[in-house]
């Protein structure tokens, strides 16, 4: 897939999201996963979430809900512990006595580490502390 036809899917789908279309998102997803593998994919739903965050945050909402398949949920949901387990290592945290992630992927953290990553957030209450 060259540069053109990946930024070509990208618009499609941020449209399906903001549309709320759940054929035509299917679809378009569907089609991504055949040219792509899963991790691929995801990144590039985490392109078209960011994208259409900025014109409608409800409809990421509505995304997460009931247009991404589990397997990119899933793939989506791993990029990110791991993004937050090297952000919270790189500030010097330890992994099992600041943080955690349990047996159901959920990211477990202590006072300090949520602070440092929750800083100035409104999602810091959505977490489950260690």
């Amino acid at each position: 897939m060259t540069c053109v036809e990946l930024e070509r899917e990208i618009a499609k789908i941020v449209m399906a999201m903001m549309t709320r279309n759940i054929q035509i998102g299917h679809d378009l997803i569907s089609h991504l996963n055949s040219q792509l593998s899963t991790e691929a994919a995801a990144g590039v739903i985490i392109i078209c979430i960011e994208r259409v965050l900025w014109f409608d945050p409800s409809s990421v909402i509505w995304t997460i809900d009931y247009l991404l398949p589990v397997g990119i949920r899933q793939e989506i949901q791993k990029t990110f512990l791991v993004h937050f387990y090297k952000h919270l290592i790189f500030q010097g945290f330890l992994p099992g006595k600041d943080f955690s992630i349990d047996a159901n992927s959920h990211l477990l953290l202590n006072s300090q580490a949520k602070s440092a990553i929750f800083s100035n957030s409104k999602l810091e209450n959505n977490t489950k502390s260690a």
